[in-house]
């Protein structure tokens, strides 16, 4: 099978990871990337995670060879590849608009690379069928490219890019054109198909969602163009080390206080509230008793009631000021007795909950102290 004759093809290859050494770039004057220092592990399904603007397909198509670098070096394994040709490079990318020929077949699509290599006609069928065969297109050989949707011309474009098994696939927002629910299905079907060929991917894109779902590892660039953390998807939802990364993976309540002691107990005191208790699991050099700091508190980590419940660290109330049901959830916003608004995420498990909260109800709202993230202020 084709997943086999790649996995095995891979076996010498598969170790040798992308790595940026202090790069840099600009276009007309304006600097995209300043310095840049990143390496992406060998194998591994990488998720590039920044706003529009930031840099991302920049470094892609610094990777590929679309782009020259101004300064600084990359490497693919050990091997140099900053000024290598661009055919030299055993790099593939799935643009955002698939780049495929319109008046070309599915199979000639496919078959493309194979052709230009001139490879003997019976290597390319084989080739391209196990290649379709992978992405679910099997039976479609023969169709015209403009009569498929597009999830179907996705695939098309994956399968043109792994028929000829390179190290490295790039892709650069490849589901961005694409509805929900077949975004959510194509999504899956990447993260198969990166484990059967066992090759790097880098996934580069602006939407949070999609990162954490296909990541291994994911790097999260701010505005101007700086890597702001790199860890796995849990990592950096659940202890980002930025109000940026806060904000910007998922959504987050930040409040701003200092940090004092009570009790040998580490506590925030933010202005107008009830002081939060907070869990300091690996102090850092900026975490000293006075410091001006923020808390971060993901919605979900809230828990929402009328009733007064014992049990939790922290307890504050406010007001419903909005809802929005978003059926398997529902959202609330809240007015603190400070004039700062809350976001709570409840989880919707009744058909007939016992508690109905409604607008303008004053409710309780419960945390543990281990789920509040201290950031530096």
């Amino acid at each position: 099978m084709f997943g086999v004759v790649i996995a095995d093809s891979l076996k010498d290859t598969q170790m040798r990871q992308i790595r940026f050494e202090n790069v840099s770039k600009s276009f007309e004057g304006e600097e995209i990337i300043s310095g840049l220092s990143l390496e992406i592990p060998a194998g591994k399904f990488f998720a590039l995670l920044g706003p529009s603007g930031c840099g991302k397909t920049t470094l892609l198509r610094l990777v590929a060879g679309l782009e020259s670098v101004d300064s600084g070096r990359i490497f693919l394994g050990d091997q140099d590849i900053t000024y290598q040709p661009i055919f030299k490079r055993r790099v593939n990318t799935v643009f955002q608009q698939y780049a495929l020929f319109p008046h070309l077949s599915v199979f000639e699509n496919v078959a493309y690379s194979l052709r230009i290599k001139r490879e003997k006609e019976i290597f390319v069928r084989e080739k391209v069928f196990d290649a379709l065969k992978m992405v679910h297109l099997l039976g479609f050989e023969n169709k015209n490219i403009k009569s498929l949707s597009g999830g179907q011309q996705q695939r098309v474009a994956l399968a043109r890019a792994i028929i000829s098994e390179p190290e490295v696939l790039l892709l650069d927002e490849p589901l961005a054109a694409l509805d929900q629910k077949l975004k959510e299905k194509l999504l899956i079907e990447l993260i198969e198909l990166q484990d059967k060929l066992k090759t790097t991917f880098v996934y580069v894109t602006h939407d949070q969602s999609e990162a954490l779902t296909v990541a291994d590892k994911m790097a999260i660039m701010n505005h101007d163009g700086h890597i702001e953390q790199i860890g796995t998807p849990k990592q950096i939802y659940e202890f980002p080390v930025s109000r940026f990364v806060a904000n910007f993976v998922g959504n987050t309540n930040i409040l701003s206080g200092k940090l004092i002691d009570v009790d040998n107990q580490p506590t925030v005191e933010v202005k107008g509230l009830d002081r939060i208790l907070v869990y300091i699991q690996a102090h850092k050099n900026w975490m000293i008793l006075g410091c001006n700091l923020f808390v971060s508190i993901r919605p979900e980590k809230i828990f929402i009631s009328k009733k007064e419940i014992s049990g939790f660290s922290n307890h504050l109330q406010g007001r419903v000021d909005n809802i929005i049901y978003y059926g398997r959830s529902t959202q609330y916003s809240l007015m603190l007795k400070n004039g700062k608004k809350l976001i709570v995420f409840e989880q919707n498990e009744e058909h007939f909950p016992q508690e109905v909260i409604d607008y303008d109800d004053i409710v309780n709202l419960y945390f543990q102290k281990e789920n509040v993230v201290l950031l530096q202020g």
